[in-house]
């Protein structure tokens, strides 16, 4: 149980702590799991909804923001700057994976430039990035 007693006299003389450490570990290992997750989002941008969309595992975070703000993790570029870092970075990692965060309120036609800057970089494999979508009950 949670204490122990004396036989003689039925007086508890010990806690047992276990049992709050085990929470208390819990407690770390979901935080531990959950911080990268909220510093991911260094820029409040609306991806689209998707059902059938899959988690993105990406080195690399491009995010597009409604007011054409553009991020490669966490340093902003210009489309022709993005280009040139891109190709330099494939230089080092030639298997380049992006995960590109465009705001769901951009037009059709900025995020296929931004989708034609980085092909054109070299880049193959990338991914969109979208939120999910709830689902509902049948």
């Amino acid at each position: 149980m949670g204490a122990s007693t004396d036989d003689t006299n039925g007086l508890i003389t010990g806690i047992n702590v276990t049992p709050l450490v085990d929470v208390v570990l819990v407690l770390l290992i979901i935080f531990m799991a959950t911080a990268p997750l909220i510093a991911r989002r260094a820029v409040a941008i609306n991806v689209p909804r998707a059902a059938t969309g899959e988690r993105a595992t990406a080195a690399l975070r491009v995010s597009y923001a409604a007011d054409r703000t553009l991020l490669l993790e966490k340093t902003a570029f210009t489309l022709v700057a993005l280009a040139a870092e891109l190709k330099s970075r494939r230089q080092l990692e030639p298997e380049l994976n992006l995960a590109v965060a465009a705001d769901a309120g951009l037009p059709y036609e900025a995020v296929m430039e931004l989708l034609d800057t980085i092909r054109g970089a070299g880049v193959k494999k990338v991914a969109l990035e979208v939120a999910s979508k709830p689902t509902r009950a049948r």
